[in-house]
C-alpha cells in the first residue's frame, strides 16, 4: 500500500474546484485516491468529509460539514456528492443520551443547507463529533485481517501499540458516532481508530495528513500479517492445485445455465407463473480458484462477511458447491433448496421482528464452485459485477485470516441486525424492475436495422443482451449506439452457417451472462433473381444464412434452454414474402418459408421444456443512415427501377400500401420480441405480422 498523493495533481483539482475552495477540491482529490483503491473501499463504501465554511442565503459564514452523501461513490465524487450541512447542530446532538436512527436522519437532513442534496452519510455524526478538519473511513483489507480474528486485540497491539485506539463492533449510527468521539477523548494523541470487524478511521488538520495516515497504518498492517504468514496465504498458493485455466473455462460453460436455472424463481402472475432471473458473474483467476480447492474453502465461505456493510451485496454467507454439484441439475438445486431453507432459519431466529416478517429474496448471492473459483449471481450485471468484486475481496481477506489465526466473523445476531437495518437498506433503492430484468437475449443479424431495433428494445426493456453480426465495421456501429447500456451489451463476430462458430458464439453468451432465454436468429441475406436466370451458388448461400443458420442457432439454443431448465423464448425473423412472395425473390422468399417451418418445428420439440417459440413477418424496415437496412441496400436498387421512384419514392410506395398507411421502423420489430419475451400469454408456434397490414399476407 503506497501513497499516491501527488503535488501537481493535488495543485490540478484545486484549480478545477476553485469555485468550491480549496478544502472541497482537495477533500475530492483524496477521496478519489481512497475510492481507486479497492484493498481500501468497495462499490460506494468508507466515506469522507472536511469541516469548512460557506456562505448562507444571508452572507453570513457558516461552519458546515461536507461529508459523503447516499448514493455517492469516493472513486469519482464531485462536490455535489459531498453535501453540506450546518455542523454546530449535528455537535448539540453529542449530548443526548441516545437518539433514535429516524430521529438522526431527520436531524442531520433538517441540517443541510441545501434541501435538494442527496441524504448524508448515516455515520455523518461521527465525523462531526470528531474535532478534525479532515476524516477518511475505511474498510481496509489488511485491517479487517487483523480484526476478523479472535484475538485481534494482540494483534492490533503488536502491530500500532498505542497509536490507534480500538473499539469493538458497534452499529453504525449515533452510538457509533458517540464511542467514537469517546474514544478520541480518551486517547487524543492517536493517529487513527480501528473498528473490529468493520474499519478504520483516520483525521488530520489537512487532507494529505488524513489519507496518508490511512496508507500508512493500513501498510503497517499488511507489513505485519505478511511477516507472520511467510508471504501470500497459503489458500491462495495453488496447493492442492485448481482445475488448469483450459478446463475451468469448459467447467464454466457446464455449470453457469445451471446454476442460473438453481436460482431462478417461479413467481405467481396474473397472467401465469413466469420466472425472476439472475445475471452470473464468474471469477476465476489463479488466486482465487486455488482458494476453492482448500479443504479450508467450505467453511471459510459458510462463515459471515469481512465487513458486515457487504451484507447487502452478497449476503452473509456463500454456497459452496463441488463441481460435480455445480454441474448436476438436481443436486445443484438441492443444495440451493438447503441455503434457502438455512437462510430461513436465520431469518426467523434474528430478523423477523426486526423486518416486520418481511424477508429478503433467500437465495445465494454468491456460490463457490470447489477448484473453480466464485459466481456473483443477481437480477442485473452490475450488481453481479458488484457482488462478485466483493466476492474476490472476501475471499482473499479470509485466507489472510485463515493464514494469521483463525477467521472469525460477527455472530448471525449481530450480522441480521445490519442485514435488516432500514438505513442499510435504504442503500440499495427501491426502483421497479423493468420487465426483462435477468433475462439475457442473443439477437443474430444485429448489426442491420432490424437487429438493431430488436437490441435496443430488448436493452431498453431491461435485458442484457449478446449482439453477434458477420460484419464486424457495422456490428461495432451498434455497440458504440448503445454504449449508454454498459456492460448489459457485449457484441461477437460470426458466421453462423459455420457450426463451431455458432457453438462458439453460445458459449461467449454463457460466459458474459450465464446463459440465455430470449434468442433471436435474425440474421438473413437477399438476392434479386428471377428463377429462369438463377445463379446456383447463390440460391444456395442465400438458404445456407437464413435456413441453415437459423437451424445451427435453434440447436444452439435448445441446448442451452434444456440445461437451465426455466424455459425461455424463441423468435424468429420470417418475413412478409413468406405469405405473399415477390417475383424476383425466390431465394430469399424459399429460405424464409424454410426458417418459419424450422420455428414451428421448435414449437412442437421445445414445448415440454417450457420454451415458447414464435415467429415475426416483417415488411419493408428500411432503416435510418445510422444503421440502414443491408436486405433494403440490396433490393431496392432493384424495386426502385422496377417502380419507377427514387429513394424517398420507394418509402412512401410502401408506406401507402400497407393497410394502416404507417411507416414501420426497426423498433416495432424490437417491441414484438419483447412482447414474446415478457411470456404475459401463453402463446407459441404464432406468427405475428409487423408490416402495417398486407392483406395478401395475413397469415394463413
Amino acid at each position: 500500500m503506497l501513497s499516491l498523493w501527488n503535488d501537481q495533481e493535488a495543485q490540478e483539482y484545486c484549480a478545477r474546484y476553485e469555485a468550491h475552495g480549496q478544502a472541497i477540491a482537495l477533500r475530492v482529490y483524496t477521496s478519489r485516491l481512497i475510492g481507486r483503491c479497492a484493498e481500501l473501499v468497495l462499490h460506494g463504501g468508507g466515506n469522507t468529509s472536511v469541516k469548512t465554511v460557506v456562505r448562507d442565503l444571508l452572507g453570513r459564514e457558516v461552519e458546515v460539514l461536507c461529508v459523503k452523501g447516499s448514493g455517492s461513490d469516493l472513486a469519482a465524487v464531485e462536490p455535489a456528492g459531498l453535501p453540506a450541512v450546518r455542523l454546530q447542530p449535528l455537535r448539540e446532538l453529542q449530548t443526548l443520551p441516545e437518539l433514535a436512527d429516524e430521529a438522526m436522519v431527520s436531524a442531520v437532513r433538517g441540517a443541510l443547507m441545501d434541501s435538494r442534496a442527496p441524504n448524508p452519510s448515516v455515520e455523518a455524526l461521527l465525523h462531526a463529533f470528531l474535532p478534525h478538519t479532515f476524516v477518511d473511513h475505511t474498510h481496509a483489507n489488511a485491517i479487517l485481517a487483523l480484526t476478523d480474528q479472535p484475538d485481534a486485540d494482540a494483534h492490533l497491539a503488536a502491530v500500532f501499540g498505542d497509536e490507534v485506539a480500538v473499539l469493538p463492533w458497534i452499529m453504525p449510527g449515533f452510538p457509533l458516532a458517540k464511542a467514537v468521539a469517546e474514544a478520541f477523548a480518551r486517547h487524543p494523541k492517536c493517529r487513527g481508530i480501528v473498528l473490529k470487524k468493520h474499519g478504520l478511521f483516520t483525521f488530520g488538520d489537512d487532507a494529505r495528513t488524513s489519507y496518508e495516515r490511512t496508507i500508512e497504518l493500513v501498510q503497517r498492517a499488511e507489513r505485519y500479517i505478511t511477516r507472520r504468514i511467510g508471504g501470500r496465504p497459503a489458500m491462495l498458493g495453488g496447493d492442492p492445485a485448481p482445475l488448469p485455466p483450459a478446463e475451468r473455462r469448459l467447467a464454466l460453460l457446464r455449470c453457469l445455465p445451471v446454476l442460473r436455472g438453481a436460482l431462478a424463481s417461479e413467481v405467481a402472475t396474473v397472467c401465469g407463473p413466469l420466472w425472476e432471473r439472475v445475471i452470473a458473474e464468474a471469477r476465476t483467476g489463479d488466486e482465487i480458484a486455488s482458494f476453492t480447492a482448500h479443504s479450508a474453502a467450505p467453511a471459510l465461505c459458510a462463515a459471515g462477511p469481512i465487513t458486515p456493510d457487504h451484507v447487502i451485496r452478497t449476503k452473509g454467507q456463500y454456497l459452496f458447491l463441488s463441481r460435480d454439484e455445480a454441474m448436476d441439475a438436481a443436486r445443484c438445486r438441492s443444495q440451493v433448496a438447503n441455503f434457502v431453507a438455512g437462510y430461513r432459519r436465520y431469518f426467523e431466529a434474528h430478523a423477523s421482528v426486526l423486518a416486520g416478517g418481511r424477508m429478503l429474496r433467500p437465495l445465494p448471492n454468491v456460490v463457490v464452485v470447489q477448484g473453480l473459483g466464485l459466481i456473483a449471481l443477481q437480477p442485473t450485471r452490475a450488481a453481479a459485477r458488484i457482488a462478485a468484486d466483493i466476492g474476490e475481496h472476501t475471499l482473499r481477506v479470509k485466507a489472510a485470516a485463515h493464514a494469521l489465526d483463525r477467521y472469525e466473523a460477527l455472530t448471525d445476531a449481530e450480522l441480521a441486525a445490519m442485514e435488516y437495518w432500514p438505513l442499510e437498506l435504504a442503500k440499495l433503492g427501491a426502483q421497479k424492475s423493468p420487465d426483462l430484468q435477468g433475462q439475457v437475449a442473443l439477437v443474430t443479424g444485429a448489426a442491420g436495422a432490424i437487429g438493431c431495433g430488436i437490441v435496443e428494445a430488448l436493452l431498453e426493456n431491461g435485458a442484457c443482451v449478446l449482439a453477434t453480426d458477420v460484419d464486424a465495421e457495422r456490428l461495432q456501429v451498434v455497440q458504440k449506439k448503445f454504449a449508454r447500456h454498459g456492460g448489459n451489451l457485449v457484441s461477437a463476430i460470426a458466421d453462423l452457417t459455420v457450426p463451431a462458430e455458432v457453438e462458439r458464439l453460445f458459449a461467449e453468451c454463457v460466459l458474459a451472462f450465464g446463459g440465455v432465454d430470449c434468442v433471436v436468429p435474425n440474421a438473413g441475406i437477399a438476392h434479386v433473381s428471377r428463377l429462369e436466370t438463377m445463379d446456383a451458388a447463390r440460391f444456395a448461400r442465400v438458404l445456407e444464412v437464413n435456413t441453415t443458420g437459423t437451424m445451427l442457432v435453434l440447436q444452439q439454443a435448445a441446448r442451452v434452454l434444456r440445461e437451465q431448465g426455466t424455459g425461455g423464448s424463441i423468435v424468429v425473423q420470417a418475413s412478409k414474402n413468406v405469405f405473399a412472395p415477390g417475383a424476383g425473390f425466390g431465394a430469399y422468399s424459399a429460405s424464409k418459408a424454410a426458417a418459419l417451418q424450422l420455428a414451428r418445428v421448435a414449437a412442437l420439440e421445445l414445448a415440454p421444456i417450457g420454451v415458447r417459440v414464435n415467429a415475426i413477418n416483417a415488411d419493408a424496415v428500411f432503416g435510418d443512415d445510422e444503421v440502414p437496412s443491408q436486405l433494403w441496400e440490396e433490393v431496392g436498387p432493384d424495386r426502385m427501377r422496377a417502380r419507377g421512384l427514387d429513394a424517398s419514392g420507394l418509402r412512401e410506395y410502401y408506406r401507402e400500401r400497407s393497410l394502416l398507411k404507417t411507416t414501420v421502423l426497426p423498433r416495432h420489430i424490437g417491441e414484438a420480441v419483447v412482447f414474446f419475451a415478457r411470456q404475459r400469454t401463453p402463446t407459441t408456434g404464432a406468427v405475428l405480422p409487423i408490416d402495417g397490414g398486407i392483406a395478401e399476407a395475413f397469415p394463413r
